[in-house]
């Protein structure tokens, strides 16, 4: 793979809006050990800062999707004008205050503070010293976390979530969702064969939701026929529990379930939000990696989910409907989930014979955003693959759209390809990044 297309582990510093700099945050939606970061009880929490660019990285924060029920309110004035503003004002569940006070100034204007809260109410204290005997002293009294300044937004959202999380809760699931610019892209396909590389080439645990209840093809790709699928956990929500789940997903290898979708007309698939996130969350307990094959419809629950998912995979196909779609996509996505890694674009069926094609430079620059992965058109290779029920590495790893489809694998689990699966690595350098 050429240096060009490494992805690269050190994400960007936040941007300083007062040098003009873009907007847009790169941040993985994990904590620094890996594990995503939950979702925020309704809480109210108020936050005094004595710095512009504290102030607006918790703004920043509070935009956060995980941080959709919490209602996140930024005053300036520091822990003076806390201590002022609670003397007579009860408290809410979460106080953060920044001070550039170090060592007892600090500790005492946080017990003056404290005089004034009541109790239950946590402490979150922003401070300019990188001080490990500080930190120690300030849990010791009672905070409940310190952050450095400067902020990133992430690192804000991940201190709040630690806060309120459940210790005896199991890990939360990465979700992955894949979504086509337009009907017919072969998003479904995408999502099959990469969760397939993930649960095969990271030894990682992988559950497919196939939620095109009516056309889904997950059962036809996995060459399974399961009496019940997603649609019986859907229309009783109240009774899925682990047990339930392990009857209803199907086994398809050691590391890889499929809930699979019904693919019946015989009902309206009427469900609503909150049910899908009710079943989802059960999953996301049950396994490390759920993927979402999501239909092309656009609806509330649709949203929803795109919206929540920690990763976002589009396909689109080299087409002007699947440009314009792509990038409504990206637009609407970036202003909803400002500190978010932005969606990963798979351009596939390249090169169709006679076909009028939009070039993939021209692509690319359009969006402003580079593909992660280019897909030559293979009617011979898919058409087997979906004949026999089979992956497409099944079928040839050692073609180009394998490694393709092992690329975007590692890339979408942040995990590395073993040595024994990157087979053709000079081969793979062709699919990725700028095609003219």
């Amino acid at each position: 793979m050429s240096e060009a297309h490494q992805i690269d582990p050190q994400m960007p510093p936040f941007p300083n809006e007062a040098q003009g700099e873009p907007g847009r945050v790169h941040e993985a939606p994990h904590t620094s050990d890996g594990t995503v970061i939950r979702p925020v009880p309704r809480v109210t929490i108020q936050a005094f800062c004595e710095t512009p660019d504290v102030g607006v990285s918790l703004q920043r924060a509070a935009q956060d999707r995980r941080l959709a029920k919490a209602h996140l309110t930024v005053h300036m004035g520091g822990i003076l004008s806390a201590i002022s503003h609670y003397s007579d004002t009860p408290t809410p569940g979460l106080i953060i205050v920044e001070s550039a006070l170090g060592g007892q100034q600090l500790l005492d204007s946080l017990d003056r503070l404290a005089e004034v809260c009541d109790a239950g109410t946590r402490i979150v204290v922003v401070g300019h010293a990188n001080d490990i005997s500080l930190y120690r002293e300030l849990i010791r009294k009672g905070v409940n976390d310190y952050l450095v300044a400067p902020l990133h937004p992430i690192s804000i959202v991940e201190s709040i979530s630690t806060l309120y999380a459940d210790p005896e809760a199991p890990p939360l699931g990465r979700t992955i969702a894949f979504t086509g610019a337009r009907g017919g892209t072969g998003s479904s396909t995408i999502a099959h064969n990469a969760g397939w590389c993930i649960s095969e080439h990271m030894n990682e645990d992988v559950t497919i939701v196939d939620l095109d209840l009516a056309f889904g093809t997950g059962g036809l790709d996995f060459n399974q026929d399961p009496a019940q699928g997603v649609a019986d956990a859907l229309y009783a929500p109240e009774r899925l529990d682990d047990v339930l789940l392990e009857r209803l997903l199907v086994r398809c290898t050691e590391h890889l379930s499929l809930f699979a979708a019904p693919a019946t007309l015989d009902r309206d698939y009427a469900i609503d939000n909150d049910t899908f996130e009710v079943v989802l969350d059960v999953v996301r307990h049950s396994v490390p990696c759920v993927v979402l094959d999501l239909p092309h419809v656009w609806g509330p629950w649709t949203r929803k989910l795109l919206l929540e998912a920690d990763e976002i995979v589009i396909t689109a196909t080299p087409d002007l409907a699947s440009l314009r779609n792509t990038k409504n996509l990206l637009d609407m996505l970036s202003a909803a989930r400002p500190n978010d890694v932005t969606p990963h674009l798979v351009i596939n069926q390249v090169g169709v014979a006679k076909r009028p094609e939009i070039p993939i430079k021209d692509f690319a620059e359009a969006l402003g955003s580079d593909p992660a992965l280019v897909l030559p058109f293979d009617a011979a290779l898919f058409g087997e693959a979906a004949n026999n029920g089979q992956m497409i590495e099944e079928i040839d790893a050692r073609s180009k759209t394998a490694q393709g489809m092992r690329h975007l694998a590692s890339v979408v689990s942040g995990r590395p390809i073993s040595a024994r699966a990157a087979v053709g690595g000079s081969l793979l350098s062709r699919l990725l990044g700028r095609k003219g």
